[in-house]
């Protein structure tokens, strides 16, 4: 199926494909001393409590010109959050061209899209190794459409919205809906990569790897920071205080970490 964004398909009722994408973030940080390491988890649940992360995904609704239902959030003890928001159709504006076309969505002062009922959640998991002075911070991000527009127009915004080593993302469209002769169609627009709806800005920060699976309209995207300035992955310090030789362990330490992240398996 090739279409141009300015064109649609007639459908036999409505458009109920199902449209998910996952967006896993991780922060990576390097904390010497448990008082270090408690400080960090104490600084990442206020960075990122209840509270905000319901403001983030608000934001994410109203980029996908959604109502939001019902919002349940939670802060938990001794760390992390949740947010779940059941969120229904806004109303109907008029469609938007970019809604077939593989590009970056808007941030919220820009925003002109609308979804069917369906659900946005949020989890955070702080939490650091005993031993090896790494704590890492995780968001786990899921937004779920039914409907004609794609959830991955919240991508830009939701990239934005955190300061991330590392993301995750996959996206997967599942059921089918039909058109007036009764074909069924398993997907109503077309994609090469989930990288294709990042900014060129962001991409360039970024190495990528794709594992895509077209047949399944299944896509996975890893994303690991470039560059790597030490300065940023210390609480409370920079390197300045530290010798030659501490620099080099703790710089081995967290590339390790963010290397197993990224490739998904442990290394030695």
């Amino acid at each position: 199926m090739t279409m141009t964004p300015e064109q649609r398909i007639t459908l036999h009722g409505f458009n109920n494909l199902t449209k998910s994408l996952s967006f896993n973030m991780y922060d990576i940080c390097y904390t010497k001393t448990r008082e270090e390491r408690e400080a960090y988890i104490e600084y990442i649940d206020e960075q990122y409590n209840a509270d905000r992360l319901t403001a983030i995904l608000k934001n994410v609704s109203d980029i996908i010109e959604a109502h939001v239902l019902n919002v349940a959030q939670q802060d938990y003890v001794p760390q992390g959050a949740s947010v779940t928001m059941l969120i229904s159709e806004g109303p109907i504006m008029e469609v938007p061209t970019e809604s077939y076309a593989e590009s970056p969505g808007p941030l919220p002062d820009s925003v002109v899209i609308q979804l069917d009922k369906s659900h946005i959640t949020v989890h955070t998991y702080p939490e650091y190794h005993p031993d090896e002075g790494i704590s890492t911070f995780r968001a786990d991000i899921d937004v779920s459409t039914c409907g004609e527009i794609s959830p991955l127009k919240a991508l830009h915004y939701l990239i934005h919205s955190f300061d991330t080593d590392i993301m995750t993302i996959d996206y997967r469209v599942r059921g089918f809906t039909r058109d007036t002769n009764g074909h069924k169609l398993f997907i109503d627009h077309d994609i090469a990569s989930i990288q294709n709806y990042i900014p060129d800005e962001v991409r360039n920060q970024y190495d990528m790897i794709d594992v895509n699976v077209y047949q399944e309209n299944i896509f996975h995207t890893k994303c690991k920071l470039k560059q790597f300035d030490l300065d940023n992955y210390l609480f409370g310090y920079t390197k300045k205080s530290l010798s030659g030789n501490e620099q080099q362990n703790i710089t081995a330490r967290l590339k390790t970490e963010m290397d197993e992240i990224y490739y998904g398996k442990n290394m030695t």
